[in-house]
């Protein structure tokens, strides 16, 4: 029975150090995600910057066509000036040129603004480019990094796959059986040790006189706490 015990830890182990394995290529999936979503952001948020930079520029032409055109309005206007007759209509065209100039002042005012803001966006886009190429140096090598991480981990996956075929073929099928089921059911920890008449996988004390039978190691026993395979470790 000692023999079947030990295979069956055996198992366990080779179980245990797989399921640690998978957590981390799952966490290196995740790293792999978090990397992908941060360099994916990087290139988002500077092309919205290059995005907004264009559009203050069409709107600058724009602006700039608008104060043109009116500043031939107003050589215009005033010209006529010399050859209006009458009062009212002297006032009236005065009050046009007026009109014209405070929108060309406004529109003046929203060029300034739109100026400053592209020097803004300018100098972020200057710092992005810079930044581009050590962000993109760090994400490539922390690829890399998990790229060989995976590969190594995938080996050693198939290699404890390995190892679990050989030890599970070494055990009874009654016992595997046993095995597995008390596995299943007790959250994937199926065999732990007895220390000082204290089971390992609950904390619960086990009786006296089991311990003892523990000891001789000559038939399975279950802990009556846990329900999980027990057997005796020397303290």
């Amino acid at each position: 029975m000692k023999e079947k015990i030990d295979n069956l830890v055996k198992l366990q182990g080779i179980e245990t150090e797989s399921n640690e394995i998978r957590s981390i290529l799952s966490n290196d999936t995740q790293r792999l995600d978090s990397l992908s979503y941060r360099f994916n952001e990087f290139e988002r948020t500077t092309k919205d910057e290059e995005s907004r930079l264009n559009e203050l520029k069409k709107s600058y032409v724009l602006y700039k066509s608008d104060v043109e055109m009116n500043i031939s309005r107003l050589k215009k206007s005033q010209a006529r000036l010399a050859s209006i007759k009458t009062n009212k209509e002297y006032q009236s065209l005065l009050k046009e040129i007026e009109d014209v100039k405070t929108i060309n002042s406004q529109i003046e005012d929203q060029m300034l603004e739109g100026l400053e803001q592209m020097d803004d966006i300018e100098k972020i886009l200057a710092d992005r480019n810079n930044e581009y190429e050590k962000f993109f140096e760090q994400v490539n090598k922390e690829r890399q990094t998990i790229a060989h991480e995976t590969e190594k981990n995938n080996k050693r996956l198939a290699e404890l796959d390995t190892e679990w075929k050989k030890f599970s073929g070494k055990i009874d099928p009654q016992l595997l059986k046993i095995y597995l089921m008390v596995k299943d059911k007790a959250g994937g920890i199926a065999v732990v040790p007895v220390k000082d008449a204290v089971c390992n996988g609950c904390n619960m004390n086990i009786p006296a006189q089991m311990y003892n039978d523990l000891q001789r190691c000559d038939n399975l026993k279950f802990c009556p706490s846990c329900q999980r395979i027990i057997y005796w470790k020397d303290t």
